[in-house]
């Protein structure tokens, strides 16, 4: 089986907007400030009052890693699968951690590694594998 996330009670919100396919970031209600990962408090003014602002799912590789043999068993057929980090358009302070693949539901090594661009336009997709969690991933907004 492959890693899933861990839902904790501050990130449940992430997770429920993912799975109607919606990109959505912690923001401060007091001010007005993103922040990922999700937590009770505010780090600019210690505030607790949270809101959720839908992203446009756009943004950028900011940084990859290709893993190489010998990998976790569940993904051991899945030599040449990507980990990325994608910095968001909207928010350019806001990077997640996801895979670059060619759609939705492809494996995850459906992007040939020497496409792997830092800096190379993607947006976001989500994927649910069965009986699972709902997560997001991205897709070159150029292939």
């Amino acid at each position: 089986m492959l890693l899933i996330p861990v839902v904790d009670d501050d990130g449940a919100p992430f997770w429920e907007y993912a799975a109607r396919g919606e990109l959505r970031v912690q923001c401060c209600a007091d001010c007005d400030e993103l922040r990922f990962p999700p937590r009770p408090c505010c780090p600019h003014c210690q505030s607790f009052a949270a809101d959720w602002r839908r992203m446009s799912g756009r943004g950028r590789i900011w940084s990859y890693v290709v893993p190489h043999p010998p990998l976790l068993p569940a993904y051991a057929d899945l030599p040449g699968y990507n980990a990325i980090v994608v910095e968001l358009a909207d928010a350019p302070r806001i990077r997640l951690v996801g895979n670059l693949v060619a759609a939705a539901d492809a494996p995850l090594n459906s992007v040939a590694p020497d496409r792997l661009r830092i800096g190379a336009p993607v947006k976001a997709v989500f994927h649910t594998p069965p009986g699972g969690l709902t997560v997001p991933r991205w897709v070159l907004e150029r292939p």
